[in-house]
């Protein structure tokens, strides 16, 4: 079975030719030990740190090369009167550790019955839909059964470890009482920088 060697940004890779492609979703690239079928059938032997984006490319230990597409996921998409409107969703989203992508007028999330209810309840007109999903920061959701690991910045195939939370708010909980909601519905635990 084809293992990865060695990855290549997309704007390091061009002049390699991928002769085939692989799929993952937004926990698979953000890194860690797991096999994954090609798009052609072919199963990978995958160990890596660092996050892939789409065209990125994983060079294999026999020589072929294989182009990274992100998979849509189920998302929705919240959209808000105005920016400060979407700002307080951003940071009720954010301070409930889920995942988001944010983008000029509208904010993603992973598509769950309890974050499409605090969406509506926060005023936002909600879409549900099928796409690829950027968290913020290299956040993730680590379900049950993936093993978890930290997020480190993607550079050509030199890895940058980055441990910083950067959210805003102290993470020791032992300095201060937290009266939000840290509860995570039955779901993995919500990472982000």
């Amino acid at each position: 079975m084809p293992r990865a060697t060695n990855i290549f940004a997309a704007h390091d890779a061009r002049g390699l030719t991928a002769a085939d492609s692989v799929l993952l979703d937004h926990v698979q690239r953000a890194g860690g030990s797991f096999r994954v079928a090609t798009v052609k059938g072919q199963t990978l032997d995958m160990a890596f740190q660092g996050r892939l984006h789409t065209d990125d490319v994983i060079a294999l230990d026999d020589g072929s090369f294989v182009e990274v597409v992100a998979s849509t996921e189920p998302l929705l998409e919240a959209r808000a009167a105005d920016v400060s409107a979407l700002a307080r969703i951003a940071w009720y989203l954010g301070d409930r550790h889920i995942a988001v992508q944010l983008l000029p007028n509208r904010i993603r999330a992973l598509r769950e019955p309890a974050t499409e209810d605090l969406l509506k309840a926060l005023g936002a007109k909600v879409t549900p839909l099928e796409a690829p999903f950027e968290p913020e920061g290299g956040a993730y959701e680590v379900p049950s059964g993936h093993s978890h690991g930290h997020d480190h910045a993607h550079h050509g195939h030199e890895h940058h470890h980055d441990h910083a939370c950067g959210c805003g708010h102290d993470h020791s909980h032992d300095h201060h009482a937290h009266d939000h909601d840290h509860g995570h519905h039955g779901h993995g635990h919500h990472h982000h920088k």
